[in-house]
């Protein structure tokens, strides 16, 4: 590849050669006088900065005395809860690697996640034990379970073993490039694999996307409704806040649209964290009336799928604050391309974030010019090294600093980009390329319309048109009148060949942890893929 990039270098940022996250994230706020500082809410439950180094060590030593080692897996099958911050970051200031997982899956995909992190150890919430139990007999690497909530017969108990353990830990001496923590990720194809993450990468996101677009600051407050085990919440509700000493409040249950107005309301957040999907779902609960004060927040962001300039509209409109819309991904292990406040265009993810270049090619890796579309690659140092066990799918996506994203893209002549499809969604209809998501957001415009998906249909001619499968507002009927009336509201904003031949009505659509639509299960491609990680 020819090199392009406009530079973009972001702040200085040094990190020592000897360097551990968790004593960065953590012990530092304590050694600097903030011990006495609120670092999170839970359910009723306050814990300082200073509470939460003291459970942090006791992980920490706990799991040196049952002989996990450094480099060694500890798989974390939490809810979002202190719990979870404590086994994170104690599995990694002893030097183990931690190992956030999907809550919200089946018996046979744990099995897989432990046999393909051959974890030493599990740290699970009790609620999660009926899938977990089927499974432990048959794992060739785990050899300790430790169960927070309540106890289970034959596994460590976690209010005791913590209470067993010195509050007293040094940090392991890790390297800024030694394995800190493995994220999972599914993309559109094949079992989820592991991308690969070192001691200095949260650094690099904090810097430069948290403080340098979001400017976060120690008096700010932020909730996220997305979980700790994905990589975007897993920023937004701890790696950020914890590094500039903020205060972050937590859910454990499942976000759904009115919690998470109510969590909203009652946290007061400064910064609110969701996903387009759930930005409508909430818009949707706040139509008639709106009960909820969400005036303390200054920013709201959003991720894992393109937010619809149509949504962005609806929801300033009624809540006051600006959304940003960020590209991301769990390889670039946060967002790296997003507007700035006030300089918002909807329907854009922004511009890259200081500290990183992206580049738009065509297939043969070459540049391509402004306003066309192409694949984009993003280069940053917060950038995987590399997929667990995954060689030549590492080499073919991270090639030298630079990262091929999967996504198709074109940037305009002020540096802003514009999505234009996930690279296996994209689809040509006489001859010409469509993308799904350009269709979608004409949708949404529509007033019957909640959210949508496009996919490529096979006609009797065997020719690719498009399909919408869409999920209508409270109160709206789906029949043969209303398709025609999409249809037609469709051909008056988009070109003729790209307006849906069948429209189907569906209750909702299919979608990963994080948000993200899977048009592959739409389209019938059920062997693509085995699990839901990301």
């Amino acid at each position: 590849m020819g090199d392009k990039a406009a530079e973009n270098p972001g702040p200085q940022i040094e990190v020592p050669e000897q360097y551990n996250l968790a004593a960065h994230f953590v012990d530092r706020h304590v050694a600097e006088g903030r011990g006495g500082k609120i670092a999170l809410r839970c359910e009723g439950q306050t814990l300082t900065y200073s509470q939460v180094l003291d459970q942090v060590n006791r992980v920490g030593n706990g799991l040196r005395r049952l002989d996990v080692r450094e480099e060694q897996r500890v798989l974390l099958l939490l809810p979002d809860c202190p719990e979870f911050v404590a086994a994170y970051f104690g599995a990694i200031k002893m030097g183990a690697v931690a190992v956030p997982t999907n809550t919200a899956l089946r018996a046979p995909d744990y099995a897989y996640f432990l046999d393909e992190s051959r974890a030493r150890a599990l740290v699970v919430h009790a609620s999660l034990w009926p899938q977990i139990e089927p499974i432990l007999g048959a794992r060739r690497y785990l050899r300790h379970v430790i169960v927070s909530g309540e106890p289970k017969a034959g596994c460590l108990f976690w209010d005791d073993w913590l209470g067993e353990q010195s509050a007293a830990l040094e940090a392991a001496p890790t390297s800024r490039d030694d394995i800190a923590f493995w994220l999972w990720t599914s993309g559109s194809t094949g079992f989820p694999k592991a991308a690969v993450h070192l001691h200095h990468d949260w650094v690099y996101c904090c810097e430069n996307y948290a403080r340098g677009v979001l400017g976060i600051g120690p008096e700010d407050r932020v909730f996220s409704a997305s979980k700790l085990f994905h990589a975007y919440g897993l920023g937004n509700a701890l790696a950020f806040p914890f590094h500039v000493g903020a205060t972050a409040t937590l859910y454990p249950g499942k976000p759904q649209a009115k919690v998470i107005l109510q969590k909203a309301h009652e946290a007061r957040p400064t910064l609110f964290f969701s996903v387009p999907t759930l930005y409508a779902a909430m818009l949707q609960e706040t139509d008639a009336e709106n009960p909820y004060d969400l005036s303390s927040v200054r920013l709201g962001i959003s991720a894992a799928e393109p937010l619809a300039a149509e949504i962005y509209r609806r929801w300033k409109e009624r809540f006051g604050f600006e959304l940003l819309d960020g590209i991301g991904s769990t390889e670039v292990l946060h967002i790296y391309a997003s507007p700035r406040a006030g300089r918002v265009r909807p329907g854009s993810t922004g511009q890259p974030a200081p500290g990183y270049q992206v580049r738009i090619t065509n297939e043969a890796g070459q540049d391509l010019p402004r306003n066309q579309v192409g694949d984009l690659w993003v280069r940053g140092e917060s950038t995987a090294p590399y997929y667990w066990n995954r060689h030549q799918l590492s080499k073919e996506r991270m090639q030298g600093e630079w990262f091929l994203t999967g996504d198709k893209y074109y940037q305009d002549e002020d540096d802003y980009l514009w999505y234009a499809g996930r690279s296996d969604d994209m689809f040509r209809v006489s001859g010409q390329w469509v993308s799904p998501i350009e269709i979608e957001n004409a949708l949404i415009e529509h007033p019957a319309v909640l959210e949508s998906a496009v996919v490529a249909h096979e006609e009797e001619n065997r020719l690719l048109k498009p399909k919408a499968y869409v999920v209508l507002k409270q109160g709206w009927t789906g029949d043969d009148a209303l398709v025609q009336a999409l249809q037609d509201f469709l051909k008056q904003r988009v070109t003729p060949y790209k307006y849906p031949r069948r429209i189907e009505f569906v209750k909702e659509l299919p979608k990963t942890a994080a948000g993200k639509i899977q048009r592959f299960k739409l389209r019938g491609d059920v062997s693509k893929t085995n699990t839901d990680a990301a």
